[in-house]
């Protein structure tokens, strides 16, 4: 299959799975694939040099990246809806996944947080390209040194295992009430990643989140920030 009509049958088998992920996704599709193609062919340009992704296969990039980002597109629309004019933040955003594809779709204001100066330098030429940089910034430093106390929503792919020094690390980024978005695999490991850092967190939720045409198993974890005097005692 071509670029185009992997993704535009991934972004139907989006649409057909959630009212929520429909109305998103069908308010203004047409613009909103040229963006995602786009989007692909700069991280397909890009990717030799910068090592933004570890596959250089072009539906592998799609399926895996593109339509993973955007697995979760009703749950964290959905999640938004608890908050006015919300504010949201991709945390370790590397090639801009999956706040890219994201901001696309959900046309929110978005923070890309990348410490690394070339990732962060091509972040900003996709967004002017893509005419998103009137709403989508990108902050080239640490998670530990962005400016706290901003988001309602932070996002991440969560490669590796979630642990407290990362929770907490985010946590201050987020506004009281807000939450983590954290991109997994598998529900086993989830729960016992989820067991040992609990306690720190305001309350979590897990979600389901299959990829059209892909087999491996998905999950979205939401993680509420604690409250404020929660947070403390256990500083």
């Amino acid at each position: 299959m071509t670029m185009r009509k992997i993704l535009h049958d991934g972004l139907a088998q989006l649409i057909a799975q959630s009212k929520t992920a429909a109305a998103v996704l069908e308010d203004g599709l047409a613009e909103k694939t040229e963006k995602l193609l786009r989007y692909t062919e700069e991280i397909e340009l890009f990717n030799p040099a910068y090592g933004l992704v570890g596959t250089d296969n072009t539906e592998e990039l799609i399926v895996k990246h593109i339509l993973d980002s955007l697995a979760p597109l009703c749950i964290i629309a959905e999640a938004l809806k608890h908050y006015d004019n919300p504010l949201l933040a991709d945390a370790g955003s590397g090639a801009g996944l999956p706040g890219i594809p994201l901001a696309i779709c959900l046309n929110r204001p978005f923070t890309l947080i990348e410490r690394m100066g070339r990732r962060a330098g091509f972040l900003r030429n996709t967004l002017a390209l893509l005419g998103l940089d009137d709403r989508v910034e990108v902050e080239e430093k640490d998670a530990e040194k962005a400016r706290p106390d901003r988001y309602s929503l932070i996002t991440f792919r969560a490669f590796k295992p979630l642990d407290a020094g990362l929770l907490k690390t985010l946590f201050k980024l987020l506004t009281p009430g807000g939450c983590l978005a954290a991109y997994k695999g598998r529900k086993d490991k989830i729960d016992e990643e989820m067991a040992a850092i609990e306690s720190l967190t305001g309350g979590w939720e897990l979600h389901q989140t299959p990829v059209p045409f892909l087999n491996d198993e998905r999950h979205l974890v939401i993680i509420n920030k604690p409250a404020i005097n929660q947070h403390a005692s256990e500083e």
